[in-house]
């Protein structure tokens, strides 16, 4: 029997171990058939895989023999490792095998079932492990080729994981920003992972992010658990999405919404909201609130003189100097027009709502320079307090509104005179009846219930009526004639005087006409003329109705203010010289009660000064009102205008005027205001041969 030396199986077991990891399939086969031959010194042996040996095991065996015809020997040993079959060494050949033949045969398979188990688990882990690579690669494939920002970290927030979506959105690379914590690109902002959210996920938000280069934009974030195995959260996954036009857009509908868009400030929608807010915490608090409405003076005067650029450019600077002396915890917003408004709510007193009312009030004082035109406006100011006057935004500012109208009243409505008012009941009560005349005067335009009356004009120095002064009344379908005080004002404060004077000029060139061909001499019909009707289209106005009704020029006069006549002199001289040249003359009404220059009133191409009846009351007993009306009467015979003074009730006024040189009288010692029936028949017996008036 031969024998093998340890050496011999040592580099036969190496050369196995070195097959197994290198060969494959028949190769491996011939190499391990090889080396079981060396081992057994047989020179007929094979490796018989495990499918193999199992289909040659349902096979009858075949017998071998030798030359004398006797069996030859043959050695078999199936190859296993932990229950897992490999296959069977077969050897033969030789005469005769011994146990150290056997055991070698043993030994070698042994070690080759631990090899290619080895190498089983190797491949099947390689195999694994590619098809998992593989899946991973079209996983990345995918998210990197969505337009979406995906990022995966711990919960700690340091980046697992960053597409190329994300790299497009930050500008960072996979590389630059892999093992980096999350908040290198927020923006002012400190949020923790620890949140409820991370267990369920799905929270969705807008969060502020910053870029590599700097810039700062908006992205919508929803964030959903990243789960082990187990299913426990480990960590994050955020999906972000640049949002920045869309929020953009939101902002400049919002800021439209809410804010004016001629001087930046809040507009009434957004202050009602912040004032609901601000009387919630005013309620916690015990603090008082206070609401102040404000409405300018002479602003529509400025507008419709100078043009809506001009008006912008005041109400812009207005609302900068509102915002100058106010605090940054105040309100202040316009709510339309010339009207803004102020809200307080963290005063301890409401008179200190008045002390900001008066600073308000006192930005006004300056002059505002705008292209060249020095523009002087002032305003009245309404005040309503919370809790007392109302516990909500919409009340506080009617109230407020309310009020205002009383202190533009106290201060004569429609004047420059800047006043503050808080509101009141009786404020309320006012308001209302103040609505039902609105309302009324607007009907009454259209229904026809508006007439004029005519207050004779007399000449002092013979009593003849020279013209009468047409006055609007209103007869009411159930309160019957309405006082001119109760709708005149009203009129002027809403802008329908301007109706109103439309039609007292046309019903009154109506009147003329019928006079006229009734056969009457031509006298002089008095209109008066606002100061919101004397416009650039005013002498068109007057032209055209004088022409549709085919009367002389000689017929009208109109009577205009002294306030009418103190903005923009020159374009008040053009429009007065255009009315002029028609041959119209003018009045000036209420001379000495306004702010006449001397040194304009000579530029004037006016025919009549009127002595307002406040100085005509006093005389002759109260001296300064004699003083006055004298120096009236000689301003006017020294620049050769006509005087007539109004409201004369008694002969000794009479008689002072007419020493004093007055041309023309007005008033009850004459004559009531009459309806046109009554004028006209006054008119007829005045004229009448060898009458004489009292008067005289």
């Amino acid at each position: 029997m031969r024998t093998h030396p340890v050496t011999d199986f040592i580099a036969n077991s190496a050369a196995l171990c070195d097959a197994v990891l290198r060969l494959r399939g028949h190769a491996l086969v011939q190499e391990l058939g090889r080396i079981v031959r060396s081992v057994t010194g047989s020179p007929l042996g094979e490796y018989l895989p495990a499918e193999a040996a199992s289909l040659l095991t349902r096979l009858p065996a075949p017998e071998i023999h030798a030359a004398n015809d006797a069996p030859v020997p043959t050695l078999t040993q199936d190859i296993w490792f932990d229950s897992k079959y490999f296959g069977r060494f077969t050897v033969s050949g030789r005469l005769d095998y011994s146990d150290s033949d056997r055991q070698h045969l043993a030994s070698l398979a042994t070690l080759a079932g631990s090899v290619l188990q080895v190498h089983s688990l190797a491949q099947r882990t390689t195999h694994a492990y590619s098809q998992v690579e593989a899946q991973l690669q079209h996983q990345a494939q995918i998210l990197d080729h969505i337009h979406e920002s995906v990022v995966t970290m711990d919960m700690s927030g340091f980046i697992l994981s960053w597409n190329k979506g994300a790299e497009r959105l930050f500008g960072y690379t996979a590389v630059e920003a892999l093992g980096r914590n999350i908040l290198f690109l927020y923006e002012d902002e400190d949020m923790g992972f620890d949140d409820p959210f991370v267990e369920q996920g799905g929270r969705l938000m807008e969060v502020r992010r910053k870029k590599k280069s700097g810039e700062v934009f908006w992205a919508s974030l929803s964030l959903s658990p990243l789960c082990d195995a187990s299913n426990r959260s480990v960590g994050l996954i955020a999906y972000l999405t640049d949002i920045t036009e869309r929020k953009m857009a939101e902002e400049r509908i919002h800021h439209l919404a809410y804010y004016d868009a001629l001087t930046n400030l809040p507009n009434r929608t957004l202050l009602t909201k912040l004032v609901d807010q601000a009387l919630m915490v005013a309620q916690r608090s015990r603090l008082q609130g206070c609401v102040l409405f404000i409405d300018l003076n002479r602003f529509k005067l400025i507008n419709d003189t100078l043009g809506r650029k001009i008006g912008d450019a005041l109400l812009c600077e207005v609302a900068r100097r509102f915002r100058t002396v106010l605090r940054d915890q105040d309100l202040v917003a316009r709510l339309g027009g010339d009207e803004f408004a102020v809200g307080l709510f963290d005063i301890g007193q409401h008179f200190e709502a008045s002390m900001v009312a008066q600073k308000l009030l006192a930005t006004l004082n300056t002059p505002i320079i705008i292209d060249g035109h020095d523009l002087r406006v002032g305003g009245s100011v309404g005040i309503s307090v919370y809790p007392q006057d109302g516990d909500d935004a919409e009340t506080l500012l009617r109230l407020a509104d309310i009020a205002m109208y009383r202190a533009k009243q106290e201060g004569g409505m429609g004047t420059d005179g800047d006043h503050v008012a808080f509101y009141s009941q009786d404020m309320n009560q006012g308001m209302q009846e103040r609505m039902r005349i609105e309302t009324g005067l607007r009907a009454a335009l259209g229904n026809g219930e508006l007439l004029l009356h005519y207050q004779p004009k007399f000449c002092i120095e013979n009593g003849k009526i020279i013209g009468a002064e047409a006055l609007v009344r209103w007869r009411h379908p159930v309160r019957g004639l309405v006082p001119p005080a109760d709708f005149i004002p009203l009129a002027e404060a809403t802008g329908l005087v301007v109706q109103v004077g439309e039609w007292v000029l046309e019903a009154a060139c109506a009147q003329a006409r019928q006079w006229k061909d009734a056969g009457l001499p031509p006298i002089r019909l008095a209109v008066n003329v606002s100061a919101r009707e004397f416009t650039a289209s005013l002498p068109g106005r007057v032209q055209d109705t004088l022409e549709r009704y085919g009367l002389e020029p000689t017929w009208l006069e109109l009577e205009i203010t002294e306030s009418t006549l103190m903005h923009n002199i020159d374009r008040v001289i053009g429009i007065m010289d255009r009315i002029t040249a028609i041959g119209v003359t003018l009045s000036l009404d209420d001379f000495g009660t306004g702010y006449s220059s001397l040194s304009y009133l000579k530029r004037f191409p006016i025919d009549t000064l009127k002595i307002d009846r406040s100085f005509t009351i006093g005389l002759p007993s109260d001296a300064n009102d004699c003083a006055i009306a004298n120096t009236i009467i000689s301003i006017a015979q020294q620049l050769k205008h006509k005087v007539i003074a109004e409201g004369v009730e008694t002969v000794e006024q009479l008689a002072f005027l007419k020493n004093s040189g007055c041309d023309e009288v007005q008033g009850y010692l004459f004559a009531k205001p009459l309806e046109a029936a009554a004028f006209e028949e006054a008119l007829r017996a005045n004229w009448a041969p060898g009458h004489a008036h009292r008067a005289a």
